[in-house]
């Protein structure tokens, strides 16, 4: 990655390189930028100025588990949803369905 850039700014670049439609894990772009740094991740996440822009609501936990989003999870799982991603909402916790199928690969 562009080591001129901050952290928040690679993440946010990784971002824009998921396809509607898919999804990703913090450690998928932790693992990216070179690390294990998932909280950085999900910090960066929570710090994006223009969610849906730059579309944080494509990340999702590794066991699949929807996780939080600024505009509230409600929200997260209808963008999510309107992209064609299936979610398991009938459980305690909201998870994708089959997240091998639905993630994507950098």
């Amino acid at each position: 990655m562009d080591s001129n850039k901050s952290f928040n700014e690679q993440c946010y670049a990784l971002l824009m390189q998921i396809p509607r439609g898919k999804v990703v894990t913090y450690a998928d772009i932790a693992h990216q930028l070179g690390g294990k740094a998932y909280q950085a991740v999900g910090n960066a996440m929570a710090s994006n100025p223009t969610p849906i822009i730059v579309p944080c609501h494509r990340v999702v936990n590794s066991n699949g588990a929807i996780g939080k989003f600024a505009l509230g999870t409600a929200k997260k799982i209808a963008l999510l949803k309107e992209e064609g991603i299936l979610i398991d909402e009938n459980k305690e916790i909201a998870k994708i369905v089959n997240l091998a199928k639905q993630r994507h690969t950098f």
